[in-house]
């Protein structure tokens, strides 16, 4: 139990989970047999390999705002969107964290420099698109403008009202919201900053923290996978699905065909960093909390899952984090076509 509730711990803090190796309870080999034990055909290889620019693509979004609310725009210079206005974004490249991508595309199409200090959301459209939109502050550097443009942009200005502007896509409405709110919380309670941890993994992987009320004493107890040593249950992501039909896939083979109600509450934390173009560990990692909304001795379970009691500071903690704005949100959307 010290290992698991040590773990909770570090991932309420946004550090990396201390385990001996990469687990993971339902591969995707296991989520065909069950799709074809239903007379259905699988539609995804047992044995995907997530490789970068080729069948997953991750993106990073910086959302700056400034003192006065105004937010930090550049003008496209892409061929398919050229004089477009959009946020600093673009596909993380061979070698990069998320942060060091992010930095990366600020410079670049923004001329400045910056310190990137949270992620402030992760959008998921199919199992293998992601976007980490992360937000931060200025160092330096010159703000672009048009006698610097280049293929990366054409100019870059702080903008306060979006509306006076010819936008690449909407989508970005939600992202400067976010990180607008984010930005104006003062004494509001809100999520700790949260920057992704840099771990390589070979797969892409769902981890989740299961929590759920015991009626008897009130407690709050986490959900483990009692496969090989005792951990937080993992499950490989379906490539070609949302990552909403991943978690009810997984969710059914925990709890069967009557499933409590629950419902994903936001990122705990994010575990990624790119191979370099002759390496295999373009995966990642996903932990994502979801509480489960009924009493615990009303809810069965399939074999080699089980019920662990966090010790009431803990389990407080944990608590504390299901409320509104305290976790980074997923946002699983339809597939964007990006030209980024």
């Amino acid at each position: 139990m010290d290992s698991v509730e040590g773990n909770i711990k570090l991932l309420l803090q946004g550090k990396d989970v201390e385990e001996s190796q990469e687990f993971c309870d339902f591969t995707l080999d296991m989520q065909n047999e069950v799709t074809a034990a239903k007379g259905v055909a699988p539609s995804t290889p047992a044995d995907f390999t997530p490789t970068l620019r080729d069948n997953v693509c991750y993106i990073v979004a910086a959302v700056l705002v400034n003192d006065e609310g105004h937010v930090l725009m550049m003008q496209e210079a892409k061929s398919s969107c050229a004089g477009k206005w959009y946020l600093p974004a673009g596909r993380m490249e061979a070698g990069e964290t998320i942060v060091e991508a992010a930095k990366r595309e600020v410079l670049e199409e923004t001329g400045l420099e910056t310190d990137i200090t949270t992620l402030i959301m992760v959008e998921s459209a199919s199992g293998s698109w992601f976007r980490f939109v992360v937000t931060g502050n200025v160092l330096g550097g010159t703000l672009k403008t048009p006698a610097c443009a280049d293929k990366e942009s054409l100019q870059a200005k702080w903008v306060e009202d979006l509306g006076e502007l010819s936008l690449r896509g909407n989508d970005i409405y939600p992202l400067i919201q976010r990180a607008k709110q984010y930005c104006a919380r003062k004494e509001e309670p809100w999520h700790p900053m949260l920057l992704p941890i840099n771990k390589p993994h070979t797969r892409l992987l769902l981890r989740l923290v299961i929590a759920i009320r015991k009626r008897v004493n009130n407690r709050l107890c986490i959900l483990t996978s009692d496969k090989t040593a005792t951990h937080l249950p993992v499950t490989e992501v379906n490539p070609v699905r949302s990552l909403h039909s991943t978690l009810r896939k997984y969710m059914t083979e925990i709890f069967g065909s009557d499933l409590p109600p629950h419902r994903p509450q936001g990122v705990l934390n994010v575990e990624l960093k790119t191979s370099s173009p002759s390496g295999n560990h373009d995966g990642m990692c996903l932990t994502l909390l979801v509480p489960v909304r009924k009493a615990l001795e009303d809810v069965p379970l399939i074999d080699k899952y089980s019920w662990i009691e966090l010790s009431k500071p803990v389990g407080e903690d944990l608590l504390n984090r299901m409320g509104k704005n305290m976790t980074v949100p997923l946002n699983v959307i339809r597939y964007w076509e990006s030209c980024a």
